[in-house]
C-alpha cells in the first residue's frame, strides 16, 4: 500500500521505498537486524565508494524480495522456483532516471541491462529487493572491451579466510613485479578479490587468458593455489576463478552487501590492511558507512592509472593452454573437453 511506503533523499532525487520495515536480514550474535528501509540508506550513505565501482556500468541486480534467511535459494536456470533470482534486463516501470546500455551474452543475444548513473538508481534497486550489484567489467561506451582485470580468490575444501588473506598478498607482489597497481578487497563471504584498471584495448578473451595466467604464475610461486576447474580436483586449495573475467561473468561490486549472516559487505581493504583481518564480519552494513566516511575509501586511487595487459599477455604466451569456459558458454576455439574428469575417465 502507498502508505506503507516511505521517501528517501538520494543524491538530489527523491526514491520511494515500498514496506520500508520489512525485515531483510534478522539479527545475529555479531550483527543488528536489518530493514528494506535500511538497504537503501545504506547505499545512499556509501555512494561515493559505490559509485567508484559502478559508475557507468552494465549492472545485474541479486534480488532477494522475501529476504535473506537461512534455506533460501537462488533460482537457477535448472529450477526457477528459488527464493532470489538475478536481474539482467532492464524492468519495465522504471523511472525515468534509471538508464540502460546494450549488452551481447555469450550466445550473441543482446540485452539492454541497467547502467548505474547516479546513487538513485541504487536506491531505487534496494526498493526492488536488490541486495547486490554485479557490475560488468565494462563502461557504457564499449561493452566489448574490458577496463578492468579482476582476481577472485575463492577458498575451497578446507581452505579458508585466512588462506585467501596470504595468497592476496602474494598476488600484490606479482602485479607490482608487473608493473600493475592493484586493489583488494572482502568478498563479503569466505574469499579476497584483487582488481586492477586497465586500458579498454583486449578483448574478453585477451583479459580472460591474462587472467589465466596470473593464476598459473601464482600457482609456480606459492603452495595452496590452485586453477583447477573441475571442483574434484581442487583440493584444500584457493581457487582463482579466472573465468570470472569472461562476457556476462560478474562479483560483487564494492560496497554491495551479500545474502549472508549479518549483513556483510564486500569491503575495500588497504594493503596494510590485508594481514590483520580475521574474517568478514568486521564489514557489515552497520560498520561500513562509518569507516568510509572516517577513513575514506581505500580504492579512491583505484581509476588514476589504466594499465596495459601485456605483461600479462606475455605470461599466456608462454604458457598457452586453454582451459574450460562456464556451462552457459558455446564451445569456444581450443577449448578442452567440457566433462569433468572422473566422468571422462569413466566413459
Amino acid at each position: 500500500m502507498a502508505s506503507d511506503a516511505v521517501e528517501i533523499e538520494a543524491g538530489g532525487r527523491t526514491v520511494r521505498v515500498s514496506s520500508p520495515e520489512r525485515v531483510i536480514y534478522e539479527a545475529t550474535d555479531f550483527s543488528a537486524e536489518v530493514t528494506k528501509l535500511m538497504v537503501a540508506q545504506y547505499y545512499v550513505a556509501v555512494e561515493d565508494g559505490l559509485m567508484r565501482a559502478l559508475r557507468n556500468r552494465p549492472v545485474a541486480l541479486e534480488r532477494w524480495p522475501k529476504g535473506v534467511r537461512e534455506g533460501m535459494v537462488m533460482s537457477t536456470r535448472a529450477d526457477s522456483h528459488g527464493d532470489a533470482f538475478y536481474q539482467k534486463r532492464m524492468m519495465r516501470g522504471a523511472p525515468d532516471y534509471v538508464e540502460s546500455t546494450r549488452i551481447l551474452f555469450p550466445s550473441g543475444r543482446p540485452a539492454d541491462e541497467i547502467c548505474m548513473t547516479e546513487i538513485a538508481v541504487a536506491a531505487w534497486a534496494a526498493h526492488m529487493g536488490a541486495i547486490t550489484f554485479h557490475p560488468w567489467p565494462t563502461r557504457r561506451d564499449d561493452n566489448d572491451r574490458p577496463d578492468e582485470l579482476r582476481i577472485d580468490l575463492d577458498p575451497f575444501g578446507s581452505a579458508g579466510f585466512a588462506d585467501a588473506i596470504r595468497i592476496a598478498d602474494v598476488a600484490r607482489s606479482l602485479f607490482e613485479e608487473l608493473g600493475i597497481r592493484a586493489f583488494a578487497k572482502t568478498s563479503g563471504k569466505r574469499g579476497i578479490h584483487v582488481y586492477a584498471r586497465l586500458e579498454p584495448r583486449w578483448t574478453f578473451t585477451d583479459v580472460r587468458h591474462g587472467a589465466i595466467a596470473f593464476a598459473r604464475e601464482l600457482e609456480r610461486r606459492t603452495e595452496g593455489v590452485t586453477t583447477a576447474w573441475w571442483k574434484e580436483e581442487r583440493g584444500n586449495n584457493v581457487f582463482i576463478d579466472f573465468n570470472q573475467n569472461c562476457r556476462d561473468r560478474t562479483i560483487a561490486s564494492a560496497y554491495s552487501l551479500r545474502p549472508a549472516q549479518g549483513a556483510t559487505v564486500s569491503t575495500p581493504i588497504s594493503w596494510d590492511e590485508l594481514p590483520d583481518l580475521d574474517g568478514p564480519r568486521a564489514f557489515t552494513l552497520h560498520t561500513v558507512p562509518e569507516r568510509l566516511a572516517a577513513g575514506g575509501d581505500p580504492w579512491a586511487e583505484i581509476d588514476d592509472v589504466a594499465h596495459s595487459l601485456q605483461p600479462l599477455l606475455d605470461l599466456w604466451d608462454a604458457d598457452p593452454i586453454e582451459m574450460p569456459y562456464p556451462p552457459e558458454y558455446p564451445k569456444m576455439p581450443g577449448e578442452p573437453k567440457r566433462v569433468q574428469p572422473s566422468k571422462a575417465k569413466k566413459d
